[in-house]
């Protein structure tokens, strides 16, 4: 058997048991907010609060991240944090992309006229 000596780190079985019971009242939590029937931006809040502490504690303790270099952390946690960062700021700039469009060209050329509607 390999030992802490020969560099192999022995980590508590005790701390993959606690992430799994609280993986399981994450899951629990998150499945209560469609149960009570919460709407809007809590709900959806709430479900991506609970999934992203869901995946950090999938990634720092099953995947050994906590344990790792800070090099190799910033190496995987750095690119998803960059891409929510871009979609972000690209839901932004269409929102005042629209806004634009809207006060330059007016509202009805954006809108479908319905069948039958007057001119």
């Amino acid at each position: 058997m390999a030992t802490a000596s020969e560099g192999h780190q022995q980590h508590p079985l005790a701390i993959y048991l606690w992430v799994w019971v609280l993986l399981f009242v994450l899951s629990a939590f998150s499945y209560m907010v469609d149960y009570i029937g919460l709407q809007g931006y809590l709900r959806w809040s709430l479900i991506l609060i609970f999934m992203l502490a869901k995946a950090g504690f999938i990634i720092a303790v099953f995947m050994h991240m906590a344990w790792e270099r800070i090099a190799l952390i910033y190496a995987i946690l750095g690119p998803p944090v960059l891409l929510l960062f871009a979609i972000g700021f690209f839901a932004l700039e269409g929102d005042y992309t629209l806004l634009t469009r809207l006060d330059f060209f007016g509202e009805t050329t954006f809108v479908p006229s319905h069948p039958g509607e007057a001119h």
